[in-house]
């Protein structure tokens, strides 16, 4: 195998996140090549060093370890798919967006066709490629992942989840969730604060403050989840349930929208209503595993 620093890659679909990619990737010091459908979008990582190649089959011939970012999961698959593709003894890396179950699929389909795969995820925006603060998230067979490691490493901090070629895909969702549920809770916050004239820069920190706290929460949260065990050593859903009935009516009295802590307030009463209400917060992790709508 090629030593770390030579070691021939392709990057199949050049958007903003694959442009990242392939320019990191020259500028570790591997050979890279490079296709997009639109030819141009090519044009800044030829004058960089990349090498273009004319079709995707192509493409793939020319490299070792190929790595594919487009828009979905069938643009993948239909790219991959074409008569001039062999993909026999070639080793790709799926960085493209997608659910667990079009992963595992994708995989299935790889591997029936003789390729060995990988899925990924992408846990940063386009500027940070290349550096130790962008985290990609592999999952599938271990031992592919550890001959690509270092090559891998190029993009930032490469982190391997386990076999199942779902998990990547599961970690971004689950990630999502925890910045969109941030993001709207220091949302709301603000709109409240704002009613008396306190703008967004100045109840930041603040913000900051408490969410790092919560972070902190997590670990021991963590344990009482995984023992399924939820003793109320911090304090009792049903009085947390009367902090939300707060919330709700503060936003409501401030003109603010209340439909956050609405939706929290009616997690926390179905919990208390079965039962849970002097337990630990944690406990709700029996309410958001249940399908939506089955209360």
């Amino acid at each position: 195998m090629n030593n770390e620093f030579d070691t021939p890659v392709t990057v199949i679909g050049l958007g903003l996140m694959g442009q990242a990619l392939a320019g990191a990737f020259l500028k570790a010091g591997h050979p890279t090549t490079v296709w997009n459908r639109t030819a141009s979008k090519a044009d800044q990582l030829v004058a960089d060093g990349a090498r273009p190649a004319p079709t995707v089959g192509d493409a793939i011939k020319a490299g070792s370890l190929t790595i594919i970012c487009v828009t979905d999961y069938e643009a993948a698959q239909e790219l991959l798919g074409t008569s001039d593709v062999e993909l026999n003894g070639r080793t790709l890396i799926n960085l493209t967006s997608g659910n667990s179950a079009q992963a595992r699929e994708a995989a299935r389909w790889a591997e029936q066709r003789g390729a060995r795969y990988l899925d990924g995820a992408i846990m940063a925006v386009p500027p940070a490629i290349g550096t130790a603060e962008a985290v990609i998230l592999h999952s599938g067979p271990q031992a592919d992942f550890e001959a690509h490691k270092s090559t891998l490493e190029a993009l930032g901090t490469v982190t391997y989840l386990g076999a199942d070629h779902g998990l990547a895909s599961l970690y971004d969702m689950a990630g999502l969730a925890m910045m969109w549920s941030v993001l709207n809770a220091w949302l709301q916050g603000t709109a409240l604060l704002r009613t008396a004239g306190v703008d967004a820069a100045t109840y930041a920190p603040f913000a900051q403050q408490i969410a790092a706290g919560v972070a902190d929460w997590l670990p021991g949260y963590a344990e009482q989840i995984d023992r399924g065990s939820f003793p109320a050593e911090v304090s009792a859903l049903e009085t947390d349930a009367r902090a939300m009935a707060h919330l709700i009516e503060e936003s409501e009295a401030m003109g603010v929208n209340a439909e956050l802590p609405k939706f929290f307030k009616a997690m926390a009463d179905r919990a208390i209503a079965a039962g849970h209400g002097g337990e630990q917060y944690p406990v709700l992790i029996e309410e958001f595993a249940k399908p939506s709508g089955d209360a």
